[in-house]
């Protein structure tokens, strides 16, 4: 975390993803309670600031902020002032002056929350995912999963040295990247299996491997990891149709069955099912895992942003943070933030 936010996931590096892990596991245990709630951030206020569609994500942050007693605001840019011609700097000012402590930004343009940390003065920023960027909660929340899931199984449940796959649209999807900077700081081995056409037109810096050839990784594989089809997003035509889409990349029955045992299939959300995978692989799936464990994950990253220990305008260290339960792609965005000042 870059001071008192959480923009991208190069700014915790591996000792830090490995503490906001740690964290969620006593978050976890929160969640089983009767009353699903502690007072940690009692008198906090968190904004969700999105400008994009969403569902899992904008309910997991205001779930997890409810959950620690914080208030919720919620923001719709459809019904703002920036319609009235406000702009999204004063927009920042406006929410920072009515006593904002956190805001949770999602932005269809790349760099967003990193120029609105910029513009923020005292309210920590929290990047939910902007452009074909960065989504760090969501690659947090996948690290999270395979570890859970693979000490549920009774396997090793560090990630250093699994064979991950992550499979489908590469070249538009920011959990992507997330996901290949967490999962490679944590030792996994990451392949992008994909199309031409659905890859970054350069993979200098990326640490992984390429394929275009799934049905080749299929046994080999730990996590297969299905990315969601994002054709909002593609202002051409990349793909000859979806048929054949899934017929190459689609985690169908049949390459399911060609799995090995453990190996998990997880997918960020929403699912095209019969596109990326089969329905019902989706209902085999660790999927609606991820989703809960979303909420316990966003949990310890608002406490670590504004929990005990932060007063001082830094999140806590690993051995500054009070008992939660107890108290009841590198680089900073583009050229795409400024037109919106």
């Amino acid at each position: 975390m870059t001071g008192t936010n959480l923009l991208s996931v190069a700014d915790l590096g591996p000792d830090g993803i490995a503490e906001v892990l740690r964290l969620a596991d006593r978050f976890v245990e929160v969640s089983s309670r009767p009353i699903p709630k502690v007072p940690a951030l009692r008198g906090k206020t968190v904004a969700s600031v999105f400008f994009e569609d969403s569902t899992r994500t904008r309910l997991s942050f205001e779930t997890a902020a409810r959950r620690l007693s914080a208030d919720v605001l919620t923001f719709s840019a459809g019904s703002s002032s920036l319609n009235k011609g406000e702009s999204l700097r004063d927009t920042v000012g406006t929410l920072e002056a009515m006593g904002v402590d956190a805001l949770v930004v999602r932005h269809r343009s790349s760099g967003v929350p990193w120029q609105v940390a910029r513009w923020a003065r005292r309210a920590a920023v929290v990047n939910g995912g902007d452009g074909w960027h960065e989504h760090p909660t969501q690659a947090l929340l996948d690290c999270y999963t395979v570890g859970v899931e693979r000490r549920a199984r009774g396997l090793r449940p560090g990630l250093s040295g699994l064979r991950v796959g992550i499979v489908g649209d590469v070249r538009h999807s920011r959990v992507a990247r997330s996901d290949v900077l967490a999962f490679g700081a944590l030792g996994a081995e990451v392949t992008l299996v994909a199309p031409p056409t659905l890859l970054p037109p350069s993979l200098d810096g990326w640490g992984v491997a390429v394929s275009h050839d799934l049905d080749s990784l299929l046994g080999e594989l730990d996590v297969v990891y299905l990315l969601r089809l994002q054709r909002e997003r593609m202002t051409e035509a990349l793909l000859p149709s979806l048929r054949e889409y899934t017929a190459e990349y689609g985690l169908t029955r049949r390459r399911a069955a060609r799995l090995a045992p453990d190996t998990l299939v997880m997918h960020p959300g929403p699912v095209n099912r019969g596109v990326e995978v089969d329905s019902d692989v989706v209902d085999a799936s660790v999927i609606t895992h991820q989703v809960a464990n979303g909420v316990a994950v966003r949990m310890a990253v608002l406490f670590w942003l504004l929990g005990a220990g932060s007063a001082a305008g830094a999140p806590p260290g690993p051995h500054e943070a009070a008992d939660p339960a107890a108290v009841a792609l590198p680089g900073g965005g583009s050229d795409d933030a400024r037109a919106l000042a």
